[in-house]
């Protein structure tokens, strides 16, 4: 582990191989551990996904916001385009909270599937209004790329409770999965979004925790992202490093875990630039049980409430979630 900066960088090169036995890729899970439970904030090296693939799939996301107002709003969910049948998968202005955003599902949802499953979160989006076809494919490997690493990182914590790694197979089915590939860009904000209450500071981006297991985010090279220090309160910069992900701990797992890795606040500063963040929210099935035996009992048990009802209580307080 690397710790020049208060967010320490990890190298997870060996347990890409899944193998989870091995003295090395123990280290490396011991090392994730310190890191969740500490800050709730690090970063990975070592991750396998190309830094030229990174760079296509943000140049199609700074495309896509650069387009037209008509080219956006196709993808829009019904609160800002009526004839959208999506409530929850697509496109927000920047009117909304300072910023504009896409939000994509697994693009392997299919309109049947969706219909068949009428769960409010299971939604398909008809992204070929306003992507050609290998802008579609990118962006589809992308989210099998970051979901595949998410599971990685997640095995790793089953492991540190001395379970099978697999069980991550009872958390995430990918059609039903929650998670979400996220574009967010920031304008050239005129204001801020909010003067933080506890040391005055100007935001880009609201002071808050995320909702699922993990968040694992590319970092635009002109920062921004500020990370809380739990007991000094203090704020620390998180900074850009070009080969890295960034992966924070979000309110799901601090939930499974009892509360042991906690779910961390982080803020993103006005910078009056424009800049694109390109975070995946790993979010389990819509109707896993959220039960605390999952990680610390021998005998996992089915009861708990359903992913999709946590989320729902946790995505009040973001203003773009009220549609």
């Amino acid at each position: 582990m690397i710790r020049k900066n208060y967010i320490p960088t990890i190298n997870i090169n060996p347990i890409l191989k899944n193998n989870f036995d091995s003295k090395t890729t123990l280290k490396i899970t011991r090392e994730i551990e310190k890191a969740c439970v500490e800050v709730g904030f690090f970063q990975i090296v070592g991750h396998g996904i190309k830094l030229r693939k990174i760079n296509k799939v943000c140049k199609i996301g700074e495309n896509f916001f650069k387009s037209n107002k008509n080219n956006k709003f196709k993808l829009a969910p019904k609160k800002w385009n009526k004839k959208s049948k999506n409530i929850y998968r697509g496109y927000f202005p920047n009117d909304v909270n300072g910023k504009e955003g896409l939000d994509l599902g697994d693009l392997k949802v299919t309109k049947d599937f969706s219909k068949k499953t009428r769960n409010q979160y299971i939604e398909h989006l008809s992204i070929e209004r306003s992507f050609n076809k290998q802008s579609i494919e990118k962006l589809a490997d992308y989210f099998e790329n970051l979901f595949n690493l998410s599971e990685t990182l997640f095995k790793s914590i089953i492991k540190l409770y001395k379970k099978d790694p697999n069980l991550s197979k009872k958390v995430f089915s990918r059609l039903k999965t929650l998670s979400t590939l996220r574009f967010n860009y920031y304008p050239n904000q005129s204001k801020p979004i909010e003067i933080s209450k506890e040391d005055g500071v100007a935001l880009g981006c609201e002071t808050h925790v995320d909702s699922g297991i993990f968040t694992v985010l590319y970092q635009n090279k002109k920062g921004g992202l500020q990370v809380q220090n739990r007991k000094t309160k203090k704020w620390h910069d998180v900074p850009f490093n070009k080969n890295a992900l960034v992966v924070n701990t979000g309110r799901a797992l601090e939930y499974l875990s009892k509360g042991k890795f906690k779910a961390t606040n982080h803020r993103v500063l006005w910078n009056k630039q424009k800049r694109l963040s390109v975070p995946f929210f790993f979010e389990p099935s819509y109707d896993f049980k959220m039960n605390l035996s999952f990680l610390n009992k021998r005998r996992f048990s089915n009861g708990g409430i359903r992913y999709d009802k946590f989320l729902n209580k946790s995505l009040k307080k973001f203003v773009e979630y009220q549609r």
